[in-house]
């Protein structure tokens, strides 16, 4: 994407309402002033509120607003460029259960109050090979999810990265839990629903081209401090 493209897209965002961009500095060391307040200040109503991490072009934010009316959804990613497609959509289409925010997910814990958050999606995160600690499913984020989520709240991973799939799991294992659903293989397997049969335009090109798809959920114990089998180097 050209550079004055991106400035455009930046431009547009800043006008679009239901974008939320906090001030990289400030929350370094403040909460957000929409902390514990999305349904209040912004939605205006109590529907149980969903997040999509890395969301990316906002593609399955979208249309998983579309399909459940009855929750509402925001969409975080720190790629500006890329979420104006699902900004841009969803005002075309007039929907008023879809909100984006552009932060990085280690500051999700300035932006959502306790037990704020029903549901978090992960969609074809990058599987961090070389770097474990910031895989979105590492335990350091767990711990940082369950600050935000609501007992029973569930956690959604779909991926094309058996390698995230399968820590995940270790991860599970390891930590005494098991997944509420789980499979290595999508489209062959019996859980494809209208919400997980939503292909996202990554999601597409890995199945054209053979590579299968990956789910689990599960649901955190609240209480339960989340760690690692074992520390794993990172290789700079």
């Amino acid at each position: 994407m050209g550079r004055i493209r991106k400035i455009e897209r930046f431009d547009d965002m800043r006008e679009f309402p239901h974008v939320f961009e906090p001030d990289g500095r400030l929350i370094l060391t403040s909460d957000y002033e929409m902390k514990g307040r999305w349904n209040e200040l912004f939605f205006r109503n109590d529907k149980p509120i969903v997040l999509e991490l890395g969301c990316g072009r906002g593609e399955y934010t979208v249309a998983l607003a579309q399909k459940s009316p009855d929750h509402n959804f925001i969409g975080v990613d720190i790629k500006g460029a890329r979420m104006w497609k699902g900004a841009k959509e969803s005002l075309q289409l007039k929907l008023d259960n879809v909100a984006f925010l552009r932060c990085r997910i280690e500051f999700l814990f300035r932006m959502f109050a306790q037990n704020e958050i029903a549901e978090i999606w992960i969609t074809f995160p990058d599987p961090q090979a070389r770097k474990p600690r910031k895989r979105l499913t590492s335990s350091r984020f767990i711990n940082s999810y369950l600050n935000m989520l609501i007992p029973g709240g569930k956690i959604h991973l779909k991926t094309d990265s058996a390698l995230l799939h399968e820590y995940t799991l270790s991860l599970l294992k390891w930590n005494g839990l098991v997944p509420y659903q789980c499979t290595s293989n999508l489209y062959s397997s019996n859980l494809v629903d209208e919400v997980l049969s939503i292909r996202t335009h990554y999601e597409s090109g890995f199945l054209r081209i053979g590579i299968p798809i990956t789910y689990l959920s599960f649901v955190p114990v609240h209480g339960h401090h989340w760690t690692e089998q074992r520390e794993e180097p990172e290789i700079l």
